[in-house]
């Protein structure tokens, strides 16, 4: 399995840059960014003598389209995913990720038809591209009754989800902090196959009732009550090899610098990693 950042819980990063190189210099081996801006800024080839340097792959893209909201959101957001889509590849990454909110104010039926086509849809030209989409569930239960009807929020409704969209190339995204708010254990994910998962979020839970923990709630890996032991565990016996990113959301962000962060970040990973014998 492969360390990773995102941006969140970093602090004020000035740049993808930087945290491509705070990524290197503390050994971690992947970031999630956006590869097309660091294409447009660097081009090809600078963009990857500057992941080679520092060691360091891009785990997954965001989905640059808004597949929640209008049908010509939509349309237009589907026309850029190409552009994203072909930078992503050209730099190597083969994933692309997005989140299912638990809960809607369309009609869920209604909502279900369209959201159903629109990613169908995502998947098949991120396939000309040779990248897989993962799924992402959310779990924390303030999310279930936001809006005003229920939606998606449990691993095995996405699982049947990602049939009915019926790509090959879609998967889950397995968020650490979402599988322990749908109170899921180490059978759930050994239930799995390694091919099932695209992306892996790692994060940690405060010590309070599961129904209270929000998701802006986080906490750095091996500061909380989330068994990420077990969580790495459970990918390890499936033989997931993948990207492990962490994902930090906070209703008020750590103080330090980017790099005092990454450096904190360093020593959680250390922490669970080695727990966990990897």
């Amino acid at each position: 399995m492969l360390r990773g950042l995102g941006g969140a819980g970093l602090g004020a990063l000035e740049s993808e840059v930087q945290l491509i190189e705070l990524a290197g210099k503390y050994g971690f081996q992947a970031v999630d960014i956006n590869a097309l801006s660091l294409v447009e800024r660097f081009g090809e080839k600078k963009a990857k003598e500057l992941l080679s340097e520092n060691g360091v792959v891009i785990g997954s893209i965001g989905l640059p389209v808004d597949w929640r909201t209008t049908e010509e959101a939509f349309l237009e957001g589907l026309k850029q995913l190409g552009e994203y889509a072909a930078a992503a590849r050209l730099l190597g990454c083969t994933r692309c990720c997005t989140y299912i909110l638990p809960s809607t104010d369309y009609p869920s039926a209604h909502f279900m038809a369209l959201a159903t086509r629109r990613l169908r849809s995502c998947a098949q030209l991120l396939g000309a591209y040779g990248i897989r989409l993962g799924l992402e569930f959310v779990g924390p239960h303030h999310l279930r009754t936001r809006w005003a009807n229920p939606f998606i929020w449990t691993m095995e409704e996405t699982l049947d989800w990602i049939g009915t969209i019926g790509e090959s190339n879609v998967g889950l995204l397995l968020d650490a902090y979402h599988w322990y708010t749908n109170g899921l254990n180490i059978a759930d994910i050994v239930a799995l196959k390694a091919e099932q998962i695209v992306h892996v979020h790692i994060n940690d839970a405060p010590d309070v009732p599961v129904e209270d923990a929000l998701d802006n709630g986080r906490l750095y890996p091996g500061e909380g009550v989330i068994d990420l032991t077990g969580f790495l565990k459970g990918l390890r016996a499936i033989g997931y090899v993948g990207p492990v990113s962490q994902e930090i959301l906070a209703q008020e962000p750590r103080q330090g610098t980017p790099e005092e962060l990454v450096l904190h970040s360093k020593s959680c990973f250390d922490k669970v990693f080695g727990a966990a014998g990897l």
